[in-house]
């Protein structure tokens, strides 16, 4: 009986751990920030959020593609992971929404990926030791001539070294690399209250949630003015999602700051960090993250708890908002991370989860209606103009 011969691929971190497996998806090398998510479901979505551009993200339950990929599950145009990591990835897969399996979807993207290796020990590794950077290399790209060889003491020496060598995704200004580059109008077959949509790296989740409860969403580029949005008479603001560190984004924490109060506004992850930043709050990394579809979040208003997806390696310090801003209104079961808030005077308010996801199932919906309320009640400050007296820079 002969044996499967399958392709090398290898896995190497910067501290200089290194993993051996197989090649999966497409054939080449890749390098980014390596985190992990503990979904058991969704890889399609985890693959196209925006929010994970830059990293290589590994999936902690060990059988991912069983279903194939749909194109409705798509959350963006493309894929943005720079790469992916799995225990086992499926050839074949069985579902009637499928149009094509995981292995062809990632090689049409170009998405490098390593399969066969102990994603537990990897998983270990960066819960004590924090997030690191990392590099997937395919043997067939490395060395075509032997691509079922194994790599030499030298080779896996070059692609630690290179990891190293990688930028850190701090202080970096990543929502600009997957914003939109133009306005767009979401189409709906109603008419409802306008509301910009900034996009740092927006969910087409996100989009359709809110045309549900009866918003025409108006999509605007990461780096849109207060003054141009109001042009558009919006009756609120949303701030979306997206990658990177959120202190990079100054020209969107103005922005927050300008028109907090002149509108309704619901920020949401990268949304939410920015609302803090530009009320004059501090962000921190956090030392792995939360990404996955089972983080519990209480709601302190009503004590309710919540089951929540969520995507983000970096969390908002409440204590450092000047008082008379923002208050707590969920917090992270697992480690008391703050994980939602309200404004104290504006019908303003963001959290850190993502309430378009349905792990719940749906937990966190009412935050889409308690927005829609809030514009309905809120009385002018439409087509009021931008400029009004601050005290300080940014609230500082």
């Amino acid at each position: 009986m002969s044996m499967i011969r399958k392709e090398r691929a290898l896995l190497a971190l910067a501290d200089g751990t290194v993993y051996r497996g197989y090649a999966f998806g497409h054939r080449g090398e890749t390098v980014g920030e390596v985190v992990f998510n503990t979904s058991m479901t969704g890889y399609q979505e985890i693959l196209t959020d925006p929010s994970y551009a830059g990293q290589i993200v590994t999936m902690t339950y060990p059988h991912v593609g069983n279903y194939g990929v749909a194109i409705y599950d798509m959350e963006s145009n493309r894929p943005f992971v720079r790469g992916f990591i799995g225990r086992e990835f499926s050839h074949d897969y069985s579902s009637h929404r499928a149009e094509q399996g995981l292995e062809e979807f990632m090689q049409r993207y170009g998405v490098v990926s390593i399969q066969g290796i102990d994603t537990r020990a990897l998983v270990r590794r960066l819960r004590s030791g924090g997030v690191v950077k990392g590099v997937i290399a395919h043997r067939s790209y490395t060395n075509p001539s032997d691509p079922y060889g194994e790599f030499s003491p030298e080779e896996e020496a070059g692609l630690v070294a290179r990891a190293a060598e990688h930028r850190d995704r701090d202080g970096l200004d990543m929502a600009a690399e997957v914003t939109t580059e133009l306005p767009y109008a979401y189409p709906t077959l109603r008419e409802g209250k306008r509301v910009v949509l900034v996009d740092f790296g927006i969910k087409h989740t996100i989009i359709k949630r809110l045309a549900e409860v009866g918003i025409e969403p108006i999509v605007v580029p990461a780096h849109t003015s207060a003054a141009e949005i109001m042009e558009l008479g919006p009756h609120g603001l949303f701030l979306s999602n997206g990658p990177g560190d959120p202190a990079a984004l100054t020209y969107a924490h103005r922005t927050a700051w300008e028109l907090m109060g002149l509108l309704p506004t619901f920020g949401i992850c990268l949304g939410h960090q920015i609302l803090a930043l530009g009320a004059g709050g501090q962000t921190f990394k956090m030392k792995f993250g939360h990404r996955g579809g089972n983080q519990p979040v209480k709601n302190l208003l009503t004590g309710n708890v919540e089951i929540t997806s969520q995507n983000h390696g970096y969390a908002v310090d409440i204590d450092s908002i000047p008082a008379g801003q923002f208050v707590p209104t969920h917090i992270n079961l697992n480690d008391q991370t703050l994980e939602g808030m309200a404004h104290t005077r504006y019908p303003v308010f963001s959290v850190q989860y993502h309430p378009e996801s349905a792990p719940g199932p749906h937990d966190s919906r009412y935050l889409f209606d308690r927005f829609i309320q809030e514009i309905d009640a809120f009385e002018g400050a439409s087509g009021l103009p931008v400029e009004r007296s601050r005290t300080g820079d940014l609230g500082l």
